[in-house]
């Protein structure tokens, strides 16, 4: 690999995982990779199938919904923005 593509692809890797953080759902244990851009940004990776691993997410796919159309968690975004709130997740940092 040539000294460019290795920095395009560390390059790439900071962008997609860069000051992403796991935290686990107050609610149900799940854990997923987060980062606050500000309080009202918020970038999620799940780091398990959600179907699997949510209750929540669980219960629709049982009702038949597709969890790729979901967009999240609600008890899972408000155990983020908890922790946002009381400072064990750092927003706009890295």
């Amino acid at each position: 690999m040539s000294a460019g593509q290795e920095s395009n692809t560390t390059e790439r890797q900071e962008f997609l995982s860069g000051g992403l953080r796991p935290h686990h759902c107050a609610s149900c244990g799940t854990c997923v990779l987060v980062k606050k851009n500000s309080m009202q940004h918020t970038s999620i990776q799940w780091t398990t199938d959600p179907a699997t691993s949510c209750p929540v997410f669980a219960e629709r796919v049982a009702g038949g919904a597709n969890t790729a159309l979901l967009d999240t968690c609600e008890k899972l975004a408000d155990s983020i923005a908890q922790a946002a709130w009381d400072g064990s997740l750092e927003v706009g940092g890295a």
